[in-house]
């Protein structure tokens, strides 16, 4: 998928109530992004709109929204294309964190700014990157493990709880980093819970759900189920009930609308609170800062709090 957003005054009037705060800036920039994979969930479905609207409502920016469709091959050449279309910066979502370094290289080399967005690169090739904007990943999974160990000192199991988990697409930083952050914070929150398995889950729903089955043949005793997530963690949840296996307590690392939903109806635990729309437009933002020649943080995050059924009223549902 290719395709250009040329802005008007006209448009900028009409929705100006989308416009980012300190948005406009004193030159016209051309900024391309290429994104994971727009179809395959819907918090990337979402997060492509938000930026469409929140470019829309620049008048000083025209942006080149591609998508990789996952194929790391294709996003490659995505970046050499908006390179030789002389792009003022790039906006990248990463297919794959390693694969992605040797293009963004060349984009450094061509003095066009990178903003790495949602999922950061691997840290070799930090060099050539301007500004990471997203969520911290790592905090992400930490939170999710305190969540889990929260619950479990309520249900009085922290001392003997197993639990399975659910990863993301291997090799994709954001699945890296979740589980990392969970797998680190877990032992010094509840060091008596045993992580008995991770499997990978590639952010679908239905093969999460397969990857759940498979765990509850082979073990008797679950007792929760962290996953990368809402989406994974739903299908997972919908695994235990098929095969009866009540109380099992299920946290994930992005609420999804599934997610907030389970959440209402007893089922589903907790999460993490995570926009695509917040998303969107920080990357956007950040671009436009970076070709403005402010002080921008390497890694500009935004906060993603926790949220569970005893205070999920404090939000309001994902619209992805």
């Amino acid at each position: 998928m290719r395709f250009t957003v040329r802005l008007t005054l006209a448009a900028t009037t009409a929705i100006a109530g989308l416009a980012l705060a300190g948005a406009a800036s004193a030159e016209s920039y051309k900024i391309g992004i290429t994104q994971n994979n727009v179809g395959v969930d819907s918090y990337q479905t979402t997060y492509e709109q938000a930026f469409i609207n929140a470019a829309d409502a620049n008048p000083d920016v025209e942006t080149v929204v591609l998508d990789a469709g996952g194929d790391v091959a294709r996003q490659i050449a995505q970046v050499e294309d908006l390179i030789q279309q002389k792009v003022d910066a790039i906006i990248i979502w990463p297919t794959n964190g390693e694969a992605v370094i040797p293009a963004v290289r060349k984009a450094h080399k061509a003095g066009i700014p990178v903003i790495v967005t949602n999922s950061n690169i691997a840290e070799p090739g930090f060099d050539f990157v301007a500004s990471f904007s997203g969520p911290d990943n790592i905090t992400q999974g930490a939170r999710s493990a305190e969540i889990m160990c929260d619950k479990f000192k309520d249900m009085g199991i922290a001392d003997e709880a197993k639990i399975v988990q659910i990863s993301g697409q291997p090799g994709y930083t954001t699945a890296i980093e979740r589980a990392k952050g969970f797998e680190d914070r877990l032992p010094e929150v509840c060091p008596n819970v045993d992580l008995v398995e991770t499997q990978p889950g590639d952010w679908n729903r239905e093969k999460s759900q397969k990857v759940m089955e498979a765990f509850l043949v082979k073990y008797d005793d679950i007792d929760g189920v962290y996953a990368g997530d809402d989406n994974m963690g739903v299908g997972a949840l919908n695994a235990a009930k098929a095969a009866g296996r009540d109380g099992i307590i299920f946290v994930g690392a992005t609420n999804f609308s599934v997610g907030y939903e389970a959440m209402e109806n007893g089922d589903y635990w907790g999460s993490i609170y995570q926009s695509p729309v917040d998303d969107a437009e920080a990357a956007l933002q950040t671009a436009i800062d970076v070709l403005d020649g402010k002080d921008v943080p390497f890694l500009n995050y935004f906060d993603t709090p926790k949220i569970t059924q005893d205070n999920m009223d404090q939000f309001t549902k994902p619209v992805f």
